[in-house]
């Protein structure tokens, strides 16, 4: 199969959209307020934009978007690495199999529940659930017997992992059946660069190296059942605006060819890692006014989908960008297997990479509830079967909201119950009203029937 990524178009568009005037730039933000999307040609005149005053107008705008279809919930999940073997040798992550000094381990059954166990004592309800790519260490037997482990482990006050999403390396189409088997919810794959050139510099020798075959992975999930996926490029590795523009062309050619795009894009920037050159010295920094860019324009672009952002950025970076359009962060994460339970442990010294924001899921949660939004554990999407089309049928209008947010304050306030510090209960009670009094009249009703119920002691209410 031909792959749908042309390297040179992507250059060819960026060349050709430098420095673009000033009613271009107005008119393609006037065309993203319809909430439809946007063509590549027009976030690259978005991404070259020059002018001060227009970029402070695509911040607007994107706040405006991700206000309008997903309202002021903020998705938190926690990620679990169970292994860090890899038969990889990528120059920019700490698990490449050169690393010597690395401490190696796969976690066992008992070892998962009890990272499990950690977890939902802190009060998360959502895993993202990752290994490296070592079939002898950690073969697909091994990922889908952890899955299943993580989902049995039950704790006090009613805490249990809801949905488990997936990052691990591509596979066959029998293979993503058993996965979708398993109950995941979103399979996850980064395709780190859409520039081949670039691909086969920072992947030598290993099973990863097959560009194409990574390329066309989340097809085969979707092939194998599995309907909502999420895509991500390694910002760093190459011209931020060149990824961000392989990133629309992947969303574009995942709904053209099954009438749903991605269900997340994420956006990882390089960190530092034990022993990865690339990560130590990243071949193309991304500053900090970029990465605010880029994750606007995706927002403007595909409006529909759920940006994720993760722990690798500091506290105060997340801050900005979460403003930008972010709707899924991880929270109080570890990378490192065995990280949540092991208290004294070197993290550096086992982990995929360096964590920028080191804050609890409390902490965390008291900074985002202060700032307006609402932290969800939502999981209702995925266990209702509104995923794939029938999430896009929903998520593209921009009626989805009218499910996030009264299923967010549900969930917040079993947070708040159960886990909250006196601080951030104080703190989320403040935003929940907030939130109550900015709704409709009908979303609201719902939601105070929701929390009442969660208040008298029910729990895992959702619509």
């Amino acid at each position: 199969m031909q792959d749908f990524i042309n390297h040179s178009q992507i250059q060819d568009v960026l060349d050709r959209t430098k420095d673009p005037d000033k009613r271009e730039v107005l008119d393609v933000i006037e065309k993203a307020l319809e909430l439809k999307g946007l063509l590549p040609e027009e976030a690259a005149i978005l991404l070259n934009c020059g002018d001060k005053e227009l970029v402070a107008e695509i911040y607007s705008t994107a706040r405006k978007i991700k206000k309008e279809i997903y309202g002021r919930r903020l998705v938190l999940f926690a990620p679990l690495y169970i292994s860090n073997f890899c038969s990889n040798n990528c120059v920019y992550c700490g698990f490449r199999r050169e690393n010597k000094e690395l401490r190696r381990s796969a976690l066992t059954m008992d070892e998962i529940r009890a990272e499990v166990t950690a977890l939902e004592r802190e009060g998360h309800k959502r895993l993202l659930m990752l290994c490296g790519e070592s079939p002898g260490r950690s073969p697909l037997d091994y990922f889908i017997e952890a899955i299943e482990t993580a989902y049995s482990v039950k704790t006090e006050k009613g805490g249990e992992i809801r949905r488990i999403n997936i990052e691990i390396a591509p596979q066959t189409v029998e293979a993503f059946r058993r996965l979708k088997a398993a109950n995941i919810g979103t399979y996850v794959l980064f395709q780190e660069t859409y520039h081949p050139g670039v691909y086969k510099e920072m992947h030598p020798p290993g099973p990863k190296a097959d560009y194409s075959w990574r390329l066309w992975a989340q097809h085969r999930a979707m092939e194998g059942g599995i309907d909502d996926v999420g895509i991500g490029a390694l910002f760093g590795l190459n011209d931020y605006r060149f990824e961000t523009l392989g990133l629309l062309y992947h969303a574009m050619h995942l709904d053209s060819t099954f009438g749903v795009g991605p269900h997340t894009i994420s956006v990882p920037r390089l960190e530092p890692a034990l022993n990865a050159p690339a990560a130590m010295k990243p071949p193309c920094p991304v500053s900090d006014d970029e990465f605010k860019r880029l994750v606007a324009v995706i927002r403007l672009s595909v409006p529909y989908t759920g940006i994720i952002l993760s722990t690798r950025e500091t506290q105060e970076i997340r801050s900005e960008v979460i403003e930008l359009g972010i709707s899924q962060i991880s929270a109080g994460s570890k990378v490192d297997p065995g990280g949540y339970t092991q208290k004294e442990s070197d993290h550096f010294s086992a982990g995929q990479f360096n964590l920028g924001d080191t804050r609890s899921l409390d902490e965390v949660i008291r900074d985002i509830a202060s700032k307006g939004h609402i932290p969800s554990f939502c999981t209702a999407c995925y266990r209702l079967g509104r995923t794939g089309k029938d999430f896009m049928d929903v998520a593209k209008p921009g009626e989805i909201k009218h499910h996030c947010d009264p299923n967010a304050l549900s969930t917040f306030m079993e947070y708040l119950m159960d886990y909250a510090s006196p601080e951030t209960n104080d703190v989320g009670e403040i935003a929940v009203q907030a939130v109550l009094d900015d709704m409709a009249q009908e979303d609201r009703r719902r939601s105070e029937i929701m929390m009442e119920n969660i208040r008298n002691g029910k729990r895992d209410i959702y619509f």
